[in-house]
């Protein structure tokens, strides 16, 4: 499977990457910035404008001045709080523990909200929740934290009760695991993000590239990478397959960032410094 990158999903991951630093304290990155940096990317200047116009109407960027008064855009509070929760999947090397229980989300929406109902499964989904039963979804109780803020900023919170307890039978947890998640379908994310970067680290760790390679090499694989964390909510060992491929790519990520993304900080610099 090809990977896909779009233009704005990678604006989201460079923000994430570079755009919250000391370095820039929080100050607005300027268009053209923007442009050079994508262009890098192979994306190109009017594909770049379009979808920074997206985020600004999802209220994820900001229009601010820069300092020598050119065009720019500065993350929101809601996409700083995004990129914030986010950082906790992406970055995190602790393994899940079974003792540490289950948040469930039990919901329910009038049929005249029913669209806010959609709205509310895809956002779980989207948070690596699993449907226990019509209306009753479950995660691990550590993602309770970044599903409240989700829910709340989607003002969706009237609708749902959270809870956080135990699986008490009566199937084996591992059991009603495979029943909650398509654990086959999350396994192939994995094996598709080691088939795409995996050959990336062994060349890096072979011969030692650029600045500018560092940094296109990192963008592709955190782009690649962030969706993972969500689509595989981190669930504890004992209840996955053996041979389960997640520790390995979330390996291979860890050594890429720690291989280039201070390198690749570099090329993005270069911009702030003319």
């Amino acid at each position: 499977m090809v990977e896909q990158h779009t233009p704005r999903s990678l604006i989201v991951s460079l923000y994430g990457a570079y755009g919250r630093g000391p370095a820039r304290g929080g100050a607005p990155t300027p268009v053209a910035e923007l442009i050079r940096l994508l262009a890098a990317l192979g994306v190109d200047a009017p594909s770049v404008r379009s979808s920074v116009s997206r985020l600004k109407r999802r209220g994820l960027l900001l229009p601010r001045r820069t300092a020598d008064g050119s065009a720019g855009y500065a993350l929101s509070d809601d996409a700083r709080q995004l990129l914030d929760d986010g950082d906790r999947r992406i970055y995190s090397r602790t393994e899940p523990k079974l003792s540490e229980g289950w948040v469930l989300a039990v919901f329910s929406v009038p049929e005249a909200e029913r669209h806010k109902r959609h709205l509310l499964r895809s956002r779980l989904a989207r948070l690596g929740f699993g449907t226990a039963a019509p209306g009753v979804w479950i995660a691990p109780a550590r993602l309770h934290e970044e599903t409240r803020h989700t829910l709340e900023r989607l003002e969706l919170s009237p609708y749902v009760d959270l809870f956080r307890g135990e699986h008490l039978g009566y199937a084996a947890t591992a059991e009603a695991v495979a029943r909650w998640w398509d654990l086959a379908s999350i396994a192939r994310l994995h094996e598709e993000f080691l088939a795409a970067h995996e050959p990336v680290l062994r060349a890096w760790t072979a011969s030692p590239g650029t600045p500018e390679d560092a940094y296109r090499d990192y963008l592709f694989a955190l782009d690649s990478w962030r969706r993972l964390p969500y689509a595989d909510p981190g669930l504890p060992p004992e209840l996955l397959p053996e041979d389960w491929p997640g520790g390995r790519s979330a390996e291979v990520f860890a050594a890429l960032h720690e291989l280039l993304r201070d390198l690749g900080a570099e090329f993005v610099a270069k911009g702030a410094t003319g």
